[in-house]
Formats: structure tokens, C-alpha cells, sequence
């Protein structure tokens, strides 16, 4: 398959919530019940090593998902909880996996906007932001989190969330992405929490990276992870020219912008599908390239500048 090839979306994943697989050799993992729109099938955790232990993202505030998990650990000693993100499908069962295994929880710190909030911006619900996390160690790009028989290494990827981490276990040539790259569907960028000019970044620091095999928060694993990268990224770069194509045409407003780019959307995927738009064209003001009247916010009308 040539790189200029367009990588399709993988929506086979037959894994049952609370059923332990074994992905790799010292790699298994659980599917939360709570599908959805926005998490396919569901959330998907991690267990990393054998006998001693990582737990990655817990999930959501799900007694069922946080029992299955600890079944799955049984006789084993959990020695380090680590979290992506701060969003409500990944870190608020965190607690429950604390006070039964009493391991620290790592990840990048509490949940923070990439940028402040405009005057003109209401709180937007669609971030589902988990906003009473507060890990007992923040990791900085570059930090290794070494356990018993795994090093895993926190990679920076904002965009998605601006405290997004990918964990790459180079040794096996594996990186638990999070939401950042995920196989069965692009990730949601909605400001401002999350940005597409970040986003496009953490791209390009994952493509430098020689991890290949990408397990994700949802969905199946992604088998050549860097190619699969280049694809998101040209897949962004074309939804931005579909933006400017509309744009071309005359001013308009995001949701006419996303009648006229997401052809057969589901309806409940409506208000994502504005906040992606949202944070294409936050980029290309910021450019130069587009051009509106105010910050550039959801409800806002745009044209070429």
C-alpha cells in the first residue's frame, strides 16, 4: 500500500464489555459499556505487565467496568494508574482503581482549555470535561514511568485535550494513544478545549516517533501507526480545503459550513461536527487566511479574508 493511499477506518471490534483479551504479550484489555456516538463500542482500558502492573484510564464513573478491571488483576499488584486525558469516559473511575489498589495516579495534570475563553463563548457541554481530576504525579513530555518490566515514555499530544499524553512503550514498539489517533473515526477537536493547530502538531511528533503499533481509547488497535498518522493528517488538510471551497463561494456560518462538508452526518453528530469546524477555522484566522468579525467562535460568520 503506497503512503498516498488513503488508510480506511477500522470499525471491526468485536471485544465484549468486561471480557479481559490479550492484545500483545504483557498488553491486555478491557471495553467499558458505554457506547455511544461520540466512544464507539466504548472505552477501552489497559492493562499493562504481568504480576506488577500498570492500569491505563480507568474510564468512566462505572462501578461495573472498575470491578471488571480489578478481576482482571486478581492475585496481581497494581503499581501505577495512568490517565490520557480529562475527559469523563477516561479518568473519573480513576478513584475507584486507587482506593482499592492504593497505586499513584500519573498523567499531565487537571483539565485546562488550550486557550482562555472568549467574552463572546458560553461553557461548552460537548468538552464532557472531568473536571475533579487532579493526578498524584504530573508527567512532562519525555518522563519515563518505569514499572516492573515496562518503561513507558509520556509522548505531549494536545489537540484533543490540551493535557493529552500518548504513553510509548518503545521496547515493544507500542503507543497506548488515547483519543489522539483512534482507528474506527477522526478524533473530536472542539474549542477550546482542544485545538486543531495542537492537534496537527502531535501528529507530527507522533510520525517522528518508530512506535508502529497503536492501541487506542476506542476502538481496534492501528497496525502501522505512522502511516495511519499521515492519513489523519492529509484527511485534515482536505477538511480544511472543503472549508475554504465553501468559503469561496460566499460569508457563512458553521452550520452551514457542516451541511456542506459532512454529507450524511448523524444528526447527534451535528454540534461536534461544528466545534471541528470551529477549530479548523480558529487556525485559519490565526493565519491570515480566513477572516471574521470578533474572536472566532461557534457562532460566528466567516469568510475569506
Amino acid at each position: 500500500m503506497a503512503d498516498n493511499d488513503d488508510v480506511p477506518f477500522n470499525r471491526e471490534f468485536p471485544l465484549q464489555p468486561g471480557v479481559v483479551e490479550q492484545v500483545r504479550p504483557g498488553v491486555r484489555r478491557v471495553l467499558c459499556n458505554n457506547p455511544s456516538p461520540f466512544t464507539f463500542t466504548g472505552t477501552v482500558s489497559y492493562i499493562v505487565g504481568e504480576g506488577k502492573v500498570a492500569i491505563i484510564d480507568p474510564g468512566p464513573d462505572d462501578a461495573a467496568h472498575a470491578k471488571a478491571l480489578l478481576d482482571a488483576v486478581r492475585g496481581e499488584t497494581v503499581t501505577h494508574i495512568l490517565v490520557t486525558h480529562t475527559h469523563r469516559d477516561h479518568s473519573p473511575n480513576t478513584p475507584r482503581i486507587k482506593a482499592a489498589t492504593g497505586a499513584p495516579v500519573y498523567a499531565e495534570g487537571p483539565h485546562r482549555a488550550s486557550r482562555p475563553r472568549f467574552e463572546s463563548e458560553k461553557h461548552n457541554p460537548e468538552s464532557g470535561a472531568d473536571r475533579d481530576f487532579r493526578p498524584d504525579i504530573e508527567v512532562k513530555h519525555g518522563d519515563v514511568i518505569e514499572g516492573a518490566g515496562f518503561a513507558l515514555e509520556a509522548v505531549a499530544t494536545p489537540g484533543h485535550t490540551a493535557n493529552h499524553l500518548a504513553f510509548a512503550w518503545a521496547e515493544r514498539s507500542i503507543n497506548f494513544v488515547g483519543d489522539h489517533v483512534m482507528g474506527w473515526s477522526t478524533s473530536i477537536v472542539a474549542p477550546p478545549d482542544g485545538s486543531m493547530i495542537d492537534y496537527m502538531a502531535s501528529l507530527e511528533r507522533l510520525e517522528q516517533r518508530p512506535e508502529q503499533l497503536y492501541l487506542s481509547g476506542h476502538g481496534p488497535e492501528i497496525p502501522e501507526g505512522t502511516r495511519f498518522v499521515r492519513f489523519l493528517a492529509r484527511h485534515r488538510r482536505a477538511r480544511e480545503a472543503s472549508i475554504l471551497h465553501r468559503l469561496a463561494k460566499g460569508e457563512a456560518d458553521i452550520p452551514t459550513m457542516v451541511r456542506a462538508i459532512y454529507i450524511g452526518l448523524d444528526p447527534r453528530l451535528a454540534n461536534a461536527a461544528g466545534y471541528s469546524v470551529l477549530a479548523h477555522l480558529e487556525d485559519l484566522v490565526a493565519r491570515g487566511v480566513v477572516a471574521t468579525d470578533g474572536d472566532p467562535v461557534i457562532g460566528g460568520t466567516y469568510r475569506m479574508a
